[in-house]
């Protein structure tokens, strides 16, 4: 093909000794020869500089202050070509026709901004990285009309486009989305070449790096006003309360509150049924009194003093399953707190709902001093110590009796927690307050004239 068309190759590096030769190899050996590189080095303190000046390279500049975007701009403003072609410094040209097939496609149409090219794993590359790389780069060309998606580890664009729209220099990552998604603004189109390949050992996600994911959702939820995510519906879910209680527990103060929560489940808007969990026939006829179902007593041996909320709730479970009740989300509640509401319930089973974790669970946040007992030093401080509350980190103490949200395939399993915990703050502490004693009455009655 004919080379009419300069090329300006920018590199960005930062300590990447072990790869730029390797890459730099590989570009000074294509069958286009019509190119300059301009090295864009972040400061490196290994050899990168060293030896990729063994090559011959056109200018290597500094940047200090690192953005992709920034990098990139300070590049091609070094630069004189007509095309500007971005390849990573730790990704290598996987034979000599690369540089000439992304300048083909890009010249197959004029209405082309820019082209990307595939990258393909090496053989250490961690599993997931082997994953996206090839799941996001396959065998067919594509033409992006409004697709932005666009990857500069690996792209050659026009430098008029460029100078329609430089790259943003304040994002911290996908630059070359944000900027295909201006360039499909203007009504270019974009374009996937997999002739034009690169073996990339890393990856396009960063091994799976959270936070750098979160912040490249952060950008594209900001290019994009009409990105649509699925919600849970809580309208088609069947949600059920189970509330324990023992006979040896139970006494006038303790059947006020034992009502009182079943009426706190009959209110919710969310929760369909509401089962009493007891060993006695009486509480349970005060437990059907009060609106709740009681089909069952269990077992005396699931009232012993050792036998944990688990046990009684993961036994309740199946037996309501072998009834044919079956629920999509379990509500547990202990009759120990008057103050309790309905409104918080319901937004109990929302929050599961909204933030997708395994169990939801109420607490509030404890800034003082929290201590265990330990038998060979007296107490043990499990927080951070005395600092000012604004710079002390997150302690939650939760109440799992007083509100606790969960997934009926961890309790079949003997728990009532799954792997992922959101705890649902109570900012009101008195709220979260256990009252079971002959007192009740005028203790709220105080509370209430206050």
């Amino acid at each position: 093909m004919q080379q009419n068309k300069k090329c300006s190759i920018i590199v960005r590096t930062k300590d990447e000794e072990r790869w730029i030769s390797q890459c730099l190899r590989a570009v000074f050996s294509q069958t286009y020869s019509n190119f300059e590189v301009i090295l864009v080095d972040n400061d490196s303190t290994d050899q990168t500089k060293a030896k990729a000046l063994n090559f011959d390279i056109a200018k290597v500049v500094t940047i200090s202050q690192y953005t992709p975007g920034a990098a990139l701009n300070l590049g091609i403003r070094e630069s004189i070509g007509e095309y500007i072609v971005f390849l990573s410094s730790h990704c290598i040209p996987t034979n000599n026709l690369w540089l000439e097939n992304l300048v083909k496609t890009l010249e197959y149409d004029d209405n082309y901004a820019g082209v990307y090219g595939r990258q393909e794993p090496m053989s250490f590359t961690s599993a997931m990285d082997k994953r996206d790389l090839m799941l996001v780069f396959g065998l067919d060309k594509k033409i992006q009309i409004k697709d932005s998606f666009f990857h500069n580890a690996n792209s050659i664009i026009r430098r008029e486009c460029w100078e329609k729209s430089p790259f943003d220099d304040l994002l911290t990552n996908i630059e070359d989305r944000e900027w295909g998604q201006n360039m499909i603004n203007y009504g270019h189109k974009l374009a996937y070449e997999p002739s034009a390949s690169v073996y990339h050992h890393h990856g396009i996600h960063q091994n799976g790096n959270e936070e750098r994911a979160k912040n490249i959702v952060k950008i594209i939820e900001d290019l994009h006003d009409d990105i649509n995510y699925g919600k849970g519906d809580c309208t088609n879910l069947n949600v059920i309360a189970l509330i324990p209680q023992k006979a040896k527990d139970f006494n006038e103060a303790n059947a006020k509150v034992f009502k009182k929560t079943i009426l706190d489940a009959k209110n919710s808007n969310l929760i369909d049924r509401v089962f009493a969990l007891t060993d006695d026939k009486n509480i349970a006829e005060i437990a059907i009194g009060a609106g709740a179902e009681a089909p069952f007593l269990r077992d005396d041996s699931l009232s012993l003093d050792y036998v944990t909320t688990e046990s009684v709730v993961t036994n309740s479970l199946i037996k309501l399953e072998e009834m044919s009740i079956f629920a999509d989300l379990i509500v547990y509640l202990e009759p120990l707190y008057p103050f309790r509401s309905s409104e918080i319930l319901d937004k109990l089973v929302l929050e599961i709902i909204e933030t997708g974790v395994d169990t939801i669970v109420t607490g509030y946040r404890e800034s003082g001093g929290i201590w265990k007992e330990s038998t060979d030093s007296g107490y043990v401080r499990l927080d951070s110590g005395d600092k000012p509350k604004a710079f002390k980190e997150g302690v939650f103490i939760s109440k799992k009796g007083f509100g606790l949200v969960t997934h009926p395939e961890f309790i079949r399993n003997g728990s009532l927690y799954g792997l992922t915990i959101g705890i649902y703050p109570i900012k009101e502490k008195i709220l979260m307050s256990e009252i079971a004693d002959n007192d009740i009455d005028s203790m709220l009655k105080d509370l209430i004239t206050k």
